[in-house]
Order: structure tokens, then sequence, then C-alpha cells
């Protein structure tokens, strides 16, 4: 059985991602690099390999229980939301792949690899593929101690591109208010640059959909799909954004920054 993959090489596998580098076989097998960090240590947890259970993708373990995250998000939304919609991701992605020609297949070895060929995939896999990368970067980027500023060189970018935090997190709320239906909230680097925007459904700003959709490496994410919010905020998904500022894992923010 192969290593399982630290939660530091989540962050720095992400981007990666961004920069279209593809790096040699033995680290794509995984979906994650296999290397460890101090930055996050206090908060680092497994993430199987892909190739752990028959080969098929797994459902990581979350990083904190399903009520730690309360009264921000509540237990139920996150029992609801990790153990049936993301575990519904993960089981969809591997009856997916199990579909593909031999050439896609050979592409569909790791997140990466799918991301890079995104647009020769069938929905099924798109969907499913970001659905898992997204909620699994997502329960990362939360925590019960988190909150606050955001800190280091990212709180400098935050301050340089938006003038203020205040004014950052108003952005960051619109974008997330705006997003028509179903989909995600992002902040990523592109070109260097700090860029708010959204995604429709389970896209990614990682994908390559032939030019369309935001592009960047992922520096936060927030779901906005009523099943994340619905049991606790009904549709006022203005109260769910505001409780997601109280929750935000910073270190986790500034490690994907930095890398």
């Amino acid at each position: 059985m192969k290593n399982n993959n630290s939660r530091r090489n989540f962050l720095k596998q992400t981007a990666i991602l961004s920069t279209g580098t593809i790096l040699a076989s033995s680290v794509l097998q995984g979906a994650f690099a296999n290397t460890t960090s101090s930055l996050l240590e206090d908060v680092t947890h497994k993430i199987e390999d892909k190739n752990t259970i028959e080969g098929a993708f797994v459902l990581p373990k979350l990083p904190y229980s399903t009520d730690a995250l309360e009264p921000h998000i509540d237990k139920t939304t996150m029992e609801i939301h990790y153990s049936k919609h993301h575990q519904a991701y993960v089981t969809n992605l591997n009856k997916a792949i199990g579909t593909l020609d031999k050439k896609l297949i050979e592409y569909s070895n790791s997140l990466e690899t799918i991301f890079e060929k995104m647009s020769q995939f069938p929905d099924a896999v798109r969907n499913n593929a970001g659905g898992h990368y997204n909620h699994t970067l997502f329960w990362e980027l939360l925590s019960p101690a988190g909150g606050g500023l955001p800190k280091g060189k990212l709180a400098e970018a935050i301050t340089s591109s938006y003038g203020s935090f205040d004014e950052f997190k108003k952005q960051f709320a619109d974008a997330s208010m705006k997003r028509f239906g179903s989909g995600w909230a992002w902040l990523v680097v592109k070109d260097g640059k700090l860029v708010i925007g959204s995604t429709a459904n389970q896209d990614n700003p990682l994908m390559s959909l032939r030019g369309k959709g935001l592009k960047g490496r992922p520096i936060l994410a927030l779901d906005v799909w009523e099943h994340a919010y619905y049991l606790k905020n009904q549709n006022r998904r203005a109260d769910y954004i505001a409780s997601f500022w109280n929750v935000i894992n910073w270190d986790a923010a500034e490690a994907l920054f930095n890398s």
C-alpha cells in the first residue's frame, strides 16, 4: 500500500496545478505529493492515496469533528455535506472513470491530469472530479480555530490589491452572492495578482476548459450550493457567507499563497 498524502501536499499540489506543470509519474500516482510542513503540523491529517482502495479515489478524512464548526456551520449540515454529498462525488467519479476508453483512462490516474485534460472528459468526470477536489480543498480551508484576519504575505497582498481587508471581504461576498444558482466563490492568484471570482456547479479554476471560466491558483474557496447552508440558513446565503469568515483557516490559505 502506498503512503498516504499529507495536508501540506494537497496545498502544494494546488499551486503546481495552476501552472500546468506535470511532475514525474511517481508523484502523480496519488492525488497529491508526499511531503510534510511544520506550518500546518498542528492540523495535519491524511488524505488517502487514490490507489489505496483498488485503484479508486477515496473520501478523505475530515480534519475535525462534524460539530467542531458550530455555531457557524451546524453539525447536521456538515454530516450530510461530507458523508452524503462529498461521498457521492467520489463514488460517481470512480463509476464514471470505469466507463472511459483506454486513452482517457490513462489520463485519469490523478486529479491533476484530469484537470489538465478536462475538455476531453465527459461531464460525469468533470462534475464529480471537480466536486471531489473542491470539497477536499474546502474542508482544508475551514477550522474550528479559524476566523480573524489573514496573516503574513497573504495579508499584505490583500491590502495591496483591495485597499483593506474589509473591502476584500465585501468583494468576495459580492462574488459569492452573485453566483446564480449553484457554484463556488474563489480567491485565486492569476499572473501574480489576486483575483476574486466564481465558477458554476463543481467547476474550479484549475480546469483547462479551452479558455472558459475563472483560471488561477486557488487560495480560498467557498461552496455556495444550497446544500452547504440550507438546513441552518434556509435561503439566506448572506448569513452563511457571514459565518464563513468565522471559520476560515488562514494558515492553510497562507500556505497556498506562499506556495
